[in-house]
């Protein structure tokens, strides 16, 4: 991921440059912030990433040159938003957080599970929940998707569709698609992925699969290792169905579907995910 928190100083310096003011107090005054702020992200060697993409899309000036300082053209490139400014911009940068910003990200990449962004940018599970938990614009993420791929920066940080990308909807950029298997005589059969609006469901899921059988289908959170009670999608001596399984004293479980229902140790059977959603048909 973009690490550019070892210069703060020449980032700053390239944000007054590209708003056109000379001194950091000009620039709180410009930005609506305490002047203390401003000093702080120095001390400490940390800018808010959001407040780099605010500069880029406020003053037309190239991200690039901005964190890295290797272009010499400061609007070479660059991208101003369309119809937002100021605070206003930053605003509906923030209000664009959490789940918002985190789908724009994985479409970006062209990815379907959160963990394939984890993999590549390094960042825990956990973390990007608490993004989604608490409606968190990562800025430094936004800068590293926008450097690495190459989309809009406007659509990126705020999401407006003028900004978004043509070769696809809206609700297709918004809606990400996840891995989906038919559930066959106990074998898993590979399907195209299918488009799911986890967000509408309050589910938050790292590794999701969509399992469908007959009239039935499923969202699995997959790679669950420790079995607890709770409907599974279980590996039985290779055989592999859905079963509700209780746990019991002793390390021991009672597994049941609606064909059959026995009891056996935990390292019986092999999990491969835990049933978040279950939908049926009406017919």
């Amino acid at each position: 991921m973009t690490d550019y928190n070892s210069d703060v100083k020449g980032i700053l310096e390239r944000i007054l440059k590209s708003y056109g003011v000379s001194s950091r107090p000009e620039l709180a005054e410009l930005l609506k912030i305490p002047l203390p702020t401003i000093q702080n992200w120095v001390s400490r060697q940390s800018l808010p990433g959001d407040y780099i993409v605010q500069c880029a899309l406020d003053t037309g000036a190239n991200l690039k040159w901005l964190v890295s300082g290797e272009l010499t053209n400061v609007s070479c490139g660059g991208e101003r938003h369309s119809s937002l400014k100021g605070k206003k911009l930053h605003d509906a940068m923030l209000a664009n957080g959490g789940r918002a910003v985190l789908d724009r990200i994985m479409h970006a990449y062209g990815f379907n599970m959160q963990k394939q962004l984890g993999d590549l940018l390094d960042i825990p599970s956990a973390t990007m929940s608490a993004w989604v938990r608490r409606d968190y614009f990562p800025g430094d993420v936004v800068i590293t998707c926008a450097l690495d791929t190459g989309v809009s920066l406007s659509w990126l940080a705020t999401g407006h569709e003028d900004e978004a990308l043509p070769a696809r909807n809206t609700t297709e950029q918004m809606i990400p698609s996840i891995p989906s298997r038919k559930l066959s005589g106990g074998t898993l059969e590979n399907q195209d992925n299918v488009s799911f609006n986890l967000s509408l469901f309050g589910l938050d899921l790292t590794n999701p699969i969509f399992i469908q059988r007959g009239s039935i289908s499923w969202i699995v959170e997959g790679g669950a290792q420790t079995i607890g009670n709770g409907d599974w999608l279980l590996d039985i001596d290779g055989y592999k169905d859905i079963y509700t399984v209780s746990r019991l004293p002793g390390n021991r479980i009672k597994v049941t579907n609606n064909t059959s229902s026995f009891e056996c140790l935990d390292t019986d059977v092999t999990p491969i995910g835990f049933v978040m959603l279950t939908i049926s048909k009406c017919l």
